[in-house]
């Protein structure tokens, strides 16, 4: 089930063909996510489990999502991939008299990065989980950046598997360039795993 803007619905179905079932999303992520799953259920009842995957992570490799339905398939609620967060983080705080040579932010304390992970797709979940959390989404919304934090709201146990860097978010130009490094690497034999 792929879920896309209204305007590109008939662009998605002729690229696709038969390969995917293809429906309009909504306004925004959580809405498009329901979109899809109302499909996917209305398709095959008998569902089980679904995995919701990012367009804009079209990199990621096969074992990610192997890693993912293995974990659903071992008895896993709700599954995300994630990688270690190797930058040092700050907490900050925004001046009410910046200075702008001398920035807008002020530095008040640091985060242990040791318990903090990247979050990628695609995130698995027991079909009654993502049900739940969509279905308390619509009474009460959150700001939801995944479908993970409607599961964590909800209370359930959200398991993480091993990620993968080729799995990048293509959100800015660099990301565009690393992904284009990343194909000549493929189509040249030299995937480095």
């Amino acid at each position: 089930m792929v879920a896309v803007p209204e305007a590109f619905l008939a662009s998605a179905r002729d690229t696709l063909g038969t390969a995917a079932e293809v429906v309009a999303g909504g306004a925004d992520r959580v809405a498009s996510v329901r979109a899809a799953l109302v499909a996917a259920q209305r398709s095959d009842p008998g569902i089980e489990a679904v995995l919701v995957h990012d367009a804009a992570r079209c990199l990621t490799p096969p074992e990610v999502f192997t890693r993912v339905t293995d974990a659903l398939g071992a008895g896993a609620q709700a599954v995300v991939p994630v990688l270690p967060v190797t930058d040092t983080i700050k907490r900050v705080e925004t001046l009410r008299s910046p200075c702008a040579a001398a920035g807008d932010e002020r530095v008040i304390g640091d985060i242990d990065r040791e318990q903090l992970r990247r979050v990628q797709t695609p995130q698995g979940f027991a079909v009654e989980v993502l049900e739940e959390a969509h279905a308390l989404q619509a009474r009460d919304p959150i700001t939801a950046t995944d479908d993970a934090m409607l599961a964590e709201r909800l209370g359930h146990d959200v398991r993480a598997v091993a990620g993968d860097e080729r799995a990048l978010k293509i959100t800015h130009p660099l990301d565009m360039r690393i992904a284009e490094l990343l194909l000549e690497d493929a189509t040249a034999g030299g995937q480095n795993r």
